[in-house]
């Protein structure tokens, strides 16, 4: 309730939002110190969701977002140099990877875990390219450390929670899982796949990734300004219908190396493609386009969360604890609304 009021996670708006009567220490007391399982916490308020719900099955979407943080911020859990996409520049900042659970009822997160990358790649890179302006020959350049295992990837961070969905949700079937271009790889989409059991696994691609067509190498976007898409109608997230142009082909993605389902996309209005890519090809065209709308579904959480449910507009809780279980707070908000609406509905269907 003080997270919805304040739309913050801090203690000295609760203490004044509650008049006084649990004092800013005793909250950051059990915050910090108390016997909570906040392990766990997120875990079972899902379970308890699809177990009201009645949930069976559902789809996984992996994304992430960033929190900027102020320059002069020390202690703050995994905080690094980000690009901020709104300037162009760099900025102070926590990157957050998610998972998100799509169902027909409701749409909740249900994981996620802080990015940092490994400091010694960096500044290898940032010497690489130093050493690259001088003309300086590969060979002669120092070698590519080992990659650090405390310091995984994004696409290794959307794995690991994706297989820890799958052990603490064991009964809950997946329909497919959905990301976006920066999860378009072959080792994220066959792996992500075969965490359940050869799902469909659908990401994007870049315009410039080569394909191979009758024995010749050809980029994604070239060989779709060849076969023009047709004009159709498709659902948007399950709703209105939409008319859009698109063209498909399974194709082999040599990135890939291996065949998969590509799809050119356009919607009416915009005057780029955009190239998806799917594991399964047995799903029929529109099936595949249509799933891939629902990954905006997270774009909305994202602009939801950020706004109204505290952790991101004003929490300075600094180390892993103050990070981590902030996050936990505010996602526990964002279940709590969301099954107060998705009852509502059910109780409305049901009348």
């Amino acid at each position: 309730m003080a997270i919805f009021v304040t739309r913050t996670v801090c203690w000295a708006k609760f203490e004044r939002a509650c008049l006084g009567k649990k004092s800013k220490a005793a909250i950051s007391w059990t915050f910090r110190h108390g016997a909570i399982p906040w392990n766990v916490l997120l875990t079972a308020s899902t379970i308890l969701i699809i177990t009201r719900f009645g949930i069976t099955r559902g789809r996984l979407i992996v994304d992430e977002t960033d929190k900027k943080r102020s320059k002069a911020a020390k202690f703050i859990y995994k905080i690094h140099k980000i690009k901020d996409k709104a300037s162009g520049g760099y900025i102070n900042g926590q990157k957050l990877v998610f998972l998100f659970f799509v169902t027909d009822l409701v749409s909740i997160p249900v994981g996620f875990d802080f990015y940092e990358p490994d400091p010694v790649l960096k500044a290898w890179k940032k010497n690489d390219e130093k050493l690259k302006k001088k003309g300086v020959s590969k060979k002669n350049r120092p070698p590519e450390p080992p990659r650090n295992p405390n310091y995984p990837t994004i696409a290794e961070i959307g794995l690991n929670l994706l297989r820890q969905f799958k052990v603490e949700h064991p009964s809950i079937k997946i329909d497919c899982i959905l990301a976006d271009a920066l999860y378009g790889t072959r080792a994220f989409l066959d792996e992500a796949s075969n965490i359940f059991g050869g799902v469909q696994a659908i990401s994007q691609i870049k315009k410039d990734q080569n394909l191979v067509f009758r024995n010749k190498k050809v980029k994604v976007e070239r060989y779709f300004s060849s076969y023009h898409g047709v004009e159709q109608k498709m659902s948007i997230r399950g709703g209105k219908k939409t008319t859009v142009i698109i063209g498909s082909a399974r194709l082999h993605v040599c990135s890939h190396g291996k065949k998969r389902f590509v799809i050119a996309l356009k919607y009416e209005g915009e005057k780029d493609y955009r190239y998806i890519v799917a594991t399964d090809l047995t799903w029929r065209t529109l099936d595949i386009a249509e799933a891939y709308t629902l990954r905006w579904l997270i774009e909305v959480f994202f602009e939801d969360w950020k706004i109204n449910e505290g952790w991101n507009q004003l929490t300075k809780h600094t180390g892993e604890k103050g990070s981590r279980r902030g996050v936990i707070l505010s996602l526990l908000a964002d279940h709590c609304l969301q099954t107060s609406l998705g009852l509502k509905f059910v109780t409305t269907v049901k009348l």
